[in-house]
C-alpha cells in the first residue's frame, strides 16, 4: 500500500516537479514542425522535418456567390466551369473575367461536373438529382470572334441527359470513348451512359454509396465507396474486384500516378456490423433568383433545406488518412491527421501528391510515409477539388467561401513567415540570434510588453546575419521573429531560428513557511528517468516522529532559477537568529527536537538564487514562520502517597511541568486497566495539578498488598509514571 501511494504521488507531481535549471542567458529555439505550425506563413511552406521553404504561388482566380464549389472543369478555350452549392449553379469563368451563371437547376447543389472534348458539359445534381447536358449554342459555329463569344455567353441549352432514379449522384468520369460513368448512392451503383446516350447499370456493389471514380492506365475504372471504405477495380466489362478495404469507412478522393499506383483518402470510423453511411446534415441556403438558363420551369425560390451530404463535409470522428496501393496491390499508409480531413487528391506538374483538406483550408504535399509539407493555407475552410490548369499548375476550388485559386508550378516571388509570440515571463534583454538555413533569407525581430503584437509593439528590426546577428529589438517581455525568403540560385530555406535572451533577475518569493513539531519529512526517491540537469521538486512524505520538528516551505522564482535555502531559528525573547542548516536544495528540513530547550521559537528560511547568478547579481528573500513550541521534557510526579482507608485505597499526588500545562492523568490498580482521573479542580489547564481520589476494594482484598501506578501527560504528550505500594494489614 505504501509503495502504491508513493507511485501515485510521483505520477501526480512529476510534471510540475521537473524543470531545467535556469542559468543566466537562455535560448528560445524553433526548429520542429510543431514549432513552426504555431506561426503564420505567407507564401511559405512548412515541411514535416521542420524546415521553411518558399511555397508555390497561389492566387485567387475567381470568387463565386456560392458557399461551396464542389467541382471544376476546364473547357477547350481555357475557360473554367464551376459546379456549386448554396446556391446550385454552374458558373462559367473566362480568362480574366468574372463568374457568370449558365445553369440553375431546381436541386440544391451541383455535385459533379465534366466536360468532353467538344466542350459539352455534364453536370450532376443532388439530392434526387439527374445528369444534365449543357451545350453552348455558339459551339456549333466556328470562326466567331471574341465579341461574338461574349454576346453568346448566356446562350446555353440544358437538358436532362440521364436520370438514374437515385438519391445521390456523387461523381462523374468520362473515358476516351466518350462514355460517362456515374457514381451514385444510396444503393452503391455505377451507371454507364454511352456517347449516344444509351444508359445501363455498369456495376452494383453491396455498399451504400460509390463516392469517387478514376481510370487507370488499362482503362479499368477505380471506384471508392462509403460504408466499408472499399476500393474496387472494375474492368471495361463491369467485373469488379476489391483491391483494398481501408481502415476508414469512406473513400473521399482518388488519384493515380503515371506508374499506376493508386492513392486514396479515407475518413471516418467504421462501425461494427456495418450499417448506413456516416452522413452529416448540412444546411444550404436556398438558391436566389438570377438571370440565365434554368434546368426547369421558372418558379419562386424554394425554402432553405437540410441536405445530407458526404460525411467529409464536417468533422468526422477518427480523422483522415491517405494510403497508397502499389502496382502489386500492397497498401501502405502515407499520412494521417486527427484534425485535417482530406477532400481532394491530385498531382502537381512535378508529380507531387497534393491533398486538399478542411476545415482549415490547407493543402499538403505528401512525399512519402509521414513525409509531407504544409504547403498552402487558402482563404477558405475547405479545399474541395483540384483540376489541371492550362499552362501548368492546378485550379483549387474551395468552400466557405466558394472560390477558385490557381496553384502555380513555380515558387512565389517572395514569402514571409512570422513566428508565434514568445513570452519570456519577465522583462528581458535580447542577445544574438542563431540562424541555420541557406539561400537568401532575411531575419527580423520585434518586441513588446503585451501579448498582442498589434498593440503598440516596436517596429521590425532587421538582424544582420552576416555580422554579429544582434537582436536590436527593445528589451521587453514578449518577442517575435520574422523570416523573409527570396528566390535565388540557392533555394531559400530556414531550418532553425534561436533567440538568446537574459531575463532581468528578480528575487524569489515565498508563499508559506510551516513548522510542525512531531513530524519528520522524508524525501521522495528521485525517479531514474529524471536527468541530472533537471530539478526534482516533489513534495516530501511526512512521517510522525515525536522527537523531530519538521519545517517545509513553498517558494517560487519567476526566473525559474535554481534556489538554495538556509534555515534559522530564534527563541522567545532572543534577538539573534541562529543557523540550523544551510545550503539546502530541498524545500524541507527536519531536526531533532532535543536540540532546543523547552520553549517558544520562530523559524526563518532564506532562499537565494545564487546558484544561477554571479555573486553581485544574486538576490534573496526570507520569510518567518508562525511561533511554535518545543517541549521534550516530561512532567514530574511529586508527593505520591496511598493508604487503605475504610475499604478503599486513598491516593494523593501532584503533577508538575516546567513549561506546558498538564494534559491528563491516569491510574492503574494492581496491573489493571488504565483509568482517567480528574484533578482536584476538575480542569487540566495548569503547569501544576493536584489529584486526590479513592479506589474501592472488593471483599477481603483490603488486607492485602496493593500496587498503585499513575502516569501523567503534558500538552505535548511527554509522559512520566510513578508507583507506590500499599502494604497489607
Amino acid at each position: 500500500m505504501c509503495s502504491r501511494k508513493l507511485v501515485t504521488l510521483i505520477a501526480l507531481f512529476l510534471a510540475a516537479a521537473l524543470s531545467v535549471f535556469a542559468e543566466g542567458t537562455r535560448t528560445w529555439e524553433q526548429s520542429k514542425y510543431e514549432d513552426f505550425q504555431r506561426g503564420t506563413p505567407h507564401g511559405v511552406a512548412i515541411s514535416s522535418d521542420g524546415t521553411l521553404e518558399l511555397a508555390p504561388a497561389f492566387k485567387l482566380v475567381a470568387s463565386t456567390p456560392a458557399s461551396v464549389v464542389w467541382a471544376t472543369a476546364v473547357g477547350p478555350q481555357s475557360e473554367i466551369y464551376a459546379a456549386t452549392g448554396g446556391p446550385a449553379r454552374v458558373y462559367r469563368i473566362l480568362p480574366g473575367g468574372q463568374p457568370s451563371a449558365i445553369f440553375q437547376p431546381q436541386e440544391l447543389q451541383v455535385q459533379a461536373l465534366v466536360v468532353d472534348k467538344n466542350g459539352v458539359l455534364y453536370a450532376a445534381t443532388n439530392p434526387d438529382g439527374k445528369i444534365y447536358r449543357l451545350e453552348h449554342s455558339a459551339a456549333k459555329s466556328a470562326g466567331k470572334d471574341e465579341k461574338s463569344k461574349a454576346r453568346s455567353e448566356d446562350e446555353w441549352k440544358s437538358s436532362v441527359y440521364f436520370d438514374p432514379g437515385c438519391k445521390y449522384i456523387w461523381d462523374l468520369a468520362l473515358d476516351d470513348s466518350g462514355n460517362l460513368y456515374v457514381a451514385t448512392g444510396d444503393h452503391g451503383e455505377i451507371f454507364k451512359v454511352t456517347a449516344k446516350g444509351e444508359h445501363s447499370l455498369f456495376f452494383k456493389s453491396d455498399e451504400p454509396h460509390i463516392r469517387v471514380l478514376a481510370f487507370d492506365g488499362q482503362r479499368n475504372l477505380i471506384a471508392g465507396s462509403d460504408g466499408s471504405g472499399l476500393i474496387y477495380r472494375i474492368t471495361p466489362k463491369g467485373e469488379g474486384f476489391v483491391l483494398y478495404s481501408a481502415p476508414k469507412r469512406e473513400i473521399t478522393s482518388l488519384a493515380l500516378d503515371k506508374a499506376g499506383n493508386i492513392y486514396l483518402a479515407a475518413a471516418g470510423e467504421k462501425r461494427s456490423g456495418g450499417g448506413g453511411p456516416a452522413n452529416v446534415a448540412i444546411s444550404l441556403p436556398a438558391p436566389s433568383p438570377a438571370s440565365g438558363p434554368s434546368g426547369g420551369p421558372e418558379a419562386g425560390p424554394p425554402p432553405a433545406s437540410t441536405v445530407t451530404l458526404s460525411s467529409s463535409a464536417a468533422a468526422v470522428p477518427g480523422g483522415s488518412e491517405i494510403y497508397r496501393i502499389a502496382i502489386d496491390g500492397s497498401p501502405e499508409r502515407l499520412w494521417s491527421s486527427r484534425d485535417d480531413l482530406v477532400y481532394s487528391l491530385a498531382f502537381d506538374p512535378k508529380g507531387h501528391l497534393l491533398a486538399g483538406t478542411g476545415n482549415k483550408g490547407k493543402i499538403f504535399a505528401v512525399s512519402g510515409r509521414e513525409d509531407y509539407t504544409d504547403l498552402i493555407k487558402a482563404e477558405a475552410n475547405q479545399v474541395t477539388a483540384f483540376t489541371k490548369a492550362v499552362g501548368g499548375g492546378l485550379y483549387a476550388s474551395t468552400s466557405n467561401l466558394g472560390k477558385i485559386f490557381l496553384l502555380s508550378a513555380v515558387p512565389d516571388r517572395e514569402g514571409n513567415y512570422e513566428s508565434d509570440v514568445f513570452d519570456a515571463h519577465i522583462f528581458s534583454k535580447w542577445g544574438r540570434a542563431e540562424f541555420r538555413g541557406s539561400g537568401n533569407v532575411e531575419l527580423f525581430a520585434r518586441s513588446g510588453n503585451v501579448d498582442n503584437p498589434d498593440r503598440n509593439w516596436s517596429a521590425w528590426k532587421k538582424i544582420d546575419l552576416q555580422k554579429d546577428s544582434a537582436v536590436t529589438a527593445p528589451a521587453a517581455r514578449f518577442v517575435q521573429w520574422k523570416a523573409v525568403l527570396h528566390p535565388g540560385d540557392t533555394a531559400p530555406r530556414v531550418e532553425s531560428v534561436a533567440l538568446n535572451y537574459l531575463p532581468k533577475n528578480v528575487a524569489p518569493e515565498f508563499d508559506d513557511v510551516t513548522v510542525i513539531p512531531g513530524v519528520r519529512y522524508q524525501a521522495v526517491p528521485r525517479p531514474p528517468t529524471v536527468e541530472a540537469s533537471q530539478r526534482f521538486d516533489a513534495p516530501p512524505n511526512p512521517i510522525h516522529d515525536r522527537q523531530s520538528v519538521g519545517v517545509k516551505w513553498t517558494v517560487h522564482d519567476d526566473n525559474d532559477d535554481q534556489l538554495m535555502h538556509s534555515v534559522y531559528y530564534r527563541g522567545d525573547g532572543q534577538t539573534r537568529w541562529l543557523l540550523l542548516k544551510g545550503n539546502l536544495a530541498d524545500k524541507f528540513y527536519s531536526f531533532d527536537a532535543s536540540l532546543l530547550p523547552d520553549g517558544g521559537y520562530t523559524v526563518k528560511v532564506i532562499a537565494s538564487d545564487g546558484p544561477s547568478h554571479s555573486p553581485q547579481e544574486a538576490l534573496s528573500a526570507e520569510k518567518e514562520s508562525s511561533r511554535f513550541e518545543v517541549d521534550t521534557t516530561p512532567p514530574q510526579i511529586v508527593e505520591l502517597k496511598a493508604s487503605v482507608q475504610g475499604g478503599a485505597v486513598h491516593v494523593q499526588f501532584r503533577a508538575v511541568d516546567s513549561f506546558s500545562p498538564i494534559k491528563r492523568a491516569e491510574y492503574s490498580l494492581d496491573a489493571g486497566d488504565w483509568h482517567f482521573v480528574e484533578p482536584v479542580d476538575q480542569l487540566s489547564d495548569s503547569k501544576s495539578e493536584s489529584y486526590d481520589f479513592s479506589l474501592p476494594i472488593v471483599g477481603d482484598a483490603s488486607g492485602q498488598e496493593h500496587v498503585v501506578v499513575v502516569r501523567v501527560y503534558d500538552r505535548y504528550d511527554n509522559l512520566v509514571s510513578a508507583k507506590t505500594v500499599v502494604l497489607g494489614k
